[in-house]
């Protein structure tokens, strides 16, 4: 029986509209996200692979698979944090985006953690 506690890793999502690469007459719309991921565990772990679920205001739905992320693959000792940046873009000026990343413990155990659901949206116009 494995000690759950040892594979903890925490992840914050920041996600901000990005005006100047968007084009709502296109219906593109351009979000950047930032990922904090903590490893909150006891042992150290790598993230070898990731998986997204990105869902647009009208339920479409791209899934996105890969390895790493931003090019990297990043080794958490415990305690240690890493953050990135990316994007995604939408039709619509509304969406969420979920998923999961794939680890793999110095142990040599495979753990999955969870990347909570966030909101892509635009600022409300003030009028």
């Amino acid at each position: 029986m494995t000690d759950p506690d040892k594979y903890q890793i925490e992840i914050i999502p920041t996600p901000q509209f990005i005006p100047e690469q968007s084009d709502p007459d296109e219906n593109r719309y351009v979000f950047a996200y930032t990922i904090s991921i903590r490893n909150v565990g006891s042992v150290a772990a790598q993230l070898v692979s990731r998986h997204w679920i990105i869902t647009d205001a009208h339920n479409t739905v791209q899934e996105v698979r890969g390895l790493g992320v931003v090019g990297q693959q990043p080794l958490l000792q415990p305690g240690e944090r890493f953050e990135y940046t990316s994007g995604s873009s939408l039709t619509t000026p509304v969406g969420t985006m979920k998923g999961a990343y794939q680890m793999v413990a110095e142990d040599g155990t495979h753990f999955s953690a969870e990347i909570p659901e966030f909101v892509l949206a635009i600022p409300r116009s003030l009028h």
